[in-house]
């Protein structure tokens, strides 16, 4: 059941590499599933969500936005379409959020900056090369500051991926050959422990976006860890009543067998020192 994990980077010609992937090994290609699933959970227009990660969000939009609610719900849906695999996930943080999973293939589809905004130029049908630059920079600048503030990495840096293409020397027909080779090989094969690892993450992101979802634990900030169905709560919470709606929400949850309630009660009088 392969699961490729690549990158979003305008002009670089990865959408080509993953459609011709996908109807090479007959595997499905994510397409509007995530931002559907995000804005359908924030009840707000997928429009937004798109504006949001594009970097065209105004300074409103960008300030009203709860962006711990996109990165839950994104990982919640990114999770489930890798956990039924068989599946190209491009872009969305795919290649940091599965990484951890031995099976998951991730690969970097770039491309020299000249050769992208000559892409885009022929896109848009304009001679405006200045223009044309200036949308993927921003583009590019986007990407970089959300994988940063999500994951902590710089955007590009050549060992989050198992392979790097270049579509400048590469041809979209070699991608795909070179991408499908490597997940032949016996180290990205799927076993019962890289499956169930998978598994426990899927069960966390789901667990994460009930949390959100409900209004009492919303703003709660608290560690999910799952196994075999068991989900282990870590942190510190305002009172008894958080401790025991975060209980009843992650006790509903699709597939958590037993719920480890390790919560912490804050002090009441800790709550007041700052205000003596």
């Amino acid at each position: 059941m392969p699961v490729i994990a690549m990158t979003q980077e305008m002009g670089s010609l990865a959408k080509d590499v993953a459609l011709e992937l996908a109807a090479s090994l007959n595997l499905a290609v994510m397409r509007h599933e995530v931002i559907e699933h995000v804005a359908g959970k924030m009840n707000v227009p997928k429009s937004l969500i798109s504006r949001l990660r594009e970097g065209k969000a105004g300074l409103v939009e960008r300030f009203t936005s709860d962006e711990r609610s996109v990165a839950v719900y994104t990982a919640e849906e990114m999770f489930a379409l890798a956990d039924r695999g068989n599946v190209v996930l491009r872009g969305w943080g795919a290649t940091c959020l599965l990484r951890p999973v031995p099976h998951v293939v991730c690969v970097r589809v770039t491309r020299s900056l000249r050769k992208r905004v000559e892409w885009l130029m022929g896109e848009l049908q304009t001679d405006d090369a200045e223009f044309a630059e200036s949308e993927v920079r921003r583009s590019d600048e986007a990407h970089a500051s959300r994988m940063h503030e999500r994951f902590g990495v710089r955007w590009g840096d050549p060992v989050l991926y198992d392979l790097v293409l270049n579509t400048d020397r590469v041809s979209v027909e070699s991608c795909v050959e070179q991408i499908s080779r490597l997940a032949s090989r016996p180290e990205f094969a799927e076993t019962a422990e890289s499956h169930a690892l998978l598994d426990n993450m899927t069960l966390q992101a789901r667990v994460r976006a009930a949390l959100k979802e409900h209004a009492p634990t919303r703003d709660i900030d608290i560690t999910v860890e799952a196994g075999n169905g068991r989900v282990v709560l870590h942190g510190i919470v305002v009172n008894a009543e958080e401790r025991t709606q975060a209980n009843s929400v992650v006790a509903a949850v699709s597939g958590v067998a037993g719920v480890d309630n390790q919560l912490k009660v804050m002090a009441r009088s800790k709550l007041f020192t700052s205000g003596r």
